[in-house]
């Protein structure tokens, strides 16, 4: 089906945020929030299979693609901008999905405004051990291994930044590799220097979902952040997350096994559409 989106911006606390909207207008709401350093349109592969269905929207975060910039030091709360954006946009309990950051933004908006969403489906998201490095944050500093990678980067042609990605990644679609690609020359480098991104300590995130989950998890070995250990904390502390493993992926799991990614998806959603 072809992908035919429209876009626009919404002032959330006074922070413009940039969106995509696509799909069935008369259908259930679907929010899909990206990862760092990616753009909502990182997300047209699922929104594309989905748009006959569901009223899509695909937000750029504060500081990514085309939303918002920020000023050195300044205090951001992304969820409580996500929720705002629902909000604003008149969405009635979407099912809100994210990769990595934006799982953990979509984790953390099911607990903090759960009158908010429908249901969560979190593909990796910064959940780590107690004794982990960095276990209640991601590392997202200006000294951090992402921020020295994305200055790695710099100076060079998104032509240039495709074919790079492409030979790291050889499996990943064009779609995929184009707008990945385009996410790291639209990222704002001063996200690296935000005074706070209002994450909270997933441990007592969890606790606080009330609503059905789907926690999507890749292989550790390979990249995955959320490990067995803490899939299984989850799933034991909430009865309403369930956890899948989609083995022989790294931390992007829907780039690198779309088919058991759009799989699990839709049996969750499928399960939501029995249960209401």
């Amino acid at each position: 089906m072809p992908l035919d989106w429209t876009e626009g911006d919404l002032t959330v606390d006074g922070a413009r945020l940039h969106y995509y909207r696509l799909g069935n207008r008369g259908g259930a709401p679907l929010v899909l929030q990206h990862g760092f350093s990616d753009n909502g349109l990182c997300w047209l592969t699922l929104a594309g299979d989905l748009q006959a269905e569901y009223d899509i929207v695909l937000p750029d975060a504060h500081g990514h693609g085309r939303s918002a910039r920020f000023q050195r030091g300044e205090r951001v709360d992304m969820t409580a901008e996500l929720a705002g954006l629902i909000r604003g946009l008149g969405l009635e309990r979407p099912i809100v999905a994210g990769h990595s950051m934006g799982a953990t933004i979509a984790g953390q908006l099911g607990a903090q405004f759960p009158d908010l969403p429908r249901a969560l489906i979190l593909e990796d998201p910064a959940w780590r051990l107690p004794q982990a490095p960095d276990a209640q944050a991601p590392n997202l500093g200006q000294d951090s291994p992402h921020a020295q990678w994305i200055k790695s980067l710099d100076g060079l042609s998104l032509e240039a930044l495709i074919e790079r990605h492409r030979a790291e990644h050889p499996t990943w679609s064009d779609l995929v590799l184009h707008r990945w690609s385009e996410g790291k020359q639209q990222l704002d480098p001063n996200f690296f220097a935000a005074g706070g991104l209002g994450w909270a300590d997933w441990q007592e995130v969890v606790p606080a979902i009330a609503c059905p989950t789907l926690l999507i998890t890749a292989d550790a070995g390979q990249g995955g952040i959320v490990t067995p250990e803490v899939a299984r904390m989850a799933a034991e502390t909430n009865a309403h997350i369930a956890a899948t493993h989609i083995p022989g992926t790294g931390h992007h799991v829907r780039f690198e096994n779309y088919h058991a990614y759009r799989a699990a998806v839709e049996a969750f959603l499928a399960e939501l559409k029995r249960t209401e």
